[in-house]
């Protein structure tokens, strides 16, 4: 297979999608691509319908209007869905009955899968020690494990995954981000569903952040932070300003009366101020927050939670009712 054609396999592309529920539009004209190889942060409020696009994406939902496809086919008309797509929506869709290990045997016979795959995947995922033991009585972060055994089953180009780190403790989460950072340099698309702001920020190559079912900003992470600086507090910041000047280094005093340096270089500014007598009692690297970008663009009444939703449709697929948010 060729690099181009693996792309093209792998690239996941949503066009115009919308999803209205009677008179309510949980997703409105959405459109952004997620690209091989690359983590892709899906963020926004509550209520902003980010998994009513994660299952229409699936099949499980059926858009108004628009396409949402995986290697340019929808994913009802994927031959072997397991080996193109693993998704991970909800921790909780195994008999609790089932061990863990039994709950992927199931999957993977239905698939044609071997069974050294499964225990391969308990081994990847860190919990072979439990995979005898009954599902029903994992914790909250065993069963995301779990859950992401299942969706890597079929050794899927892309992987789709709904809250990922919940009930992960902080080890969990630095396991699961090198974990998905190893999957993403051996070319996987990997599409995040995540609140946990922070951890997207060190996670993720590619943020899309939606609000009211409508697109607000997609890019990667270094253009959203913008150019970076030296975020430097002093007692005479116009005095700093001059002598960064005069060292070709230009600056902008902010509000609070700290000063921001165009450059990267804190043993340069750090240098400037003591050849200039001038004292510094702050100096730190800055670039653009995440957290502040995001409830910048979304702040505001969530129009999706203020409105009372017409009755769900039902899925596609399963036949129940469909989540609203």
């Amino acid at each position: 297979m060729t690099t181009a054609t693996a792309t093209r396999e792998g690239r996941i592309e949503i066009a115009g999608l919308t999803k209205r529920f009677g008179g309510f539009t949980a997703v409105d004209d959405l459109s952004f691509d997620v690209e091989p190889g690359r983590i892709t942060g899906f963020l926004g409020p509550n209520g902003a319908g980010k998994t009513t696009t994660l299952r229409m994406l699936l099949g499980l939902i059926r858009p108004t209007r628009g396409t949402a496809t995986i290697g340019g086919r929808q994913y009802t008309t994927l031959s072997r869905p397991l080996s193109t797509v693993g998704a991970a929506l909800e921790a909780t869709n195994f008999h609790p009955g089932r061990s863990g290990r039994d709950h992927l045997r199931v999957l993977a016979d239905t698939s044609g899968i071997p069974t050294s795959r499964v225990d391969e995947l308990l081994e990847l995922t860190g919990i072979p020690a439990a995979a005898r033991k009954r599902a029903g009585g994992y914790s909250m972060g065993m069963r995301q494990r779990l859950g992401l055994a299942a969706a890597l089953l079929g050794d899927p180009q892309v992987l789709v995954l709904d809250e990922p780190a919940n009930g992960l403790d902080p080890e969990g989460i630095r396991w699961l981000r090198g974990f998905l950072r190893h999957l993403s340099e051996e070319g996987k698309t990997i599409l995040v569903s995540s609140h946990l702001l922070r951890e997207v920020e060190q996670t993720v190559d590619d943020v899309v952040i939606i609000a009211n079912g409508r697109l607000v900003r997609a890019g990667t992470m270094a253009d959203l932070r913008g150019t970076p600086g030296a975020l430097v507090r002093t007692s005479d910041v116009a005095g700093l300003a001059g002598a960064l000047r005069v060292a070709d280094v230009t600056s902008t005093v902010q509000d609070d009366d700290s000063l921001v340096a165009d450059t990267t270089d804190l043993r340069l500014v750090g240098d400037v101020a003591l050849r200039a007598g001038l004292p510094i009692y702050g100096l730190t690297p800055r670039a653009a927050d995440l957290e502040a970008l995001f409830f910048e663009l979304t702040e505001g009444t969530n129009r999706n939670l203020g409105e009372a939703a017409a009755p769900a449709e039902r899925d596609a697929v399963t036949g129940e009712e469909g989540a609203n948010e």
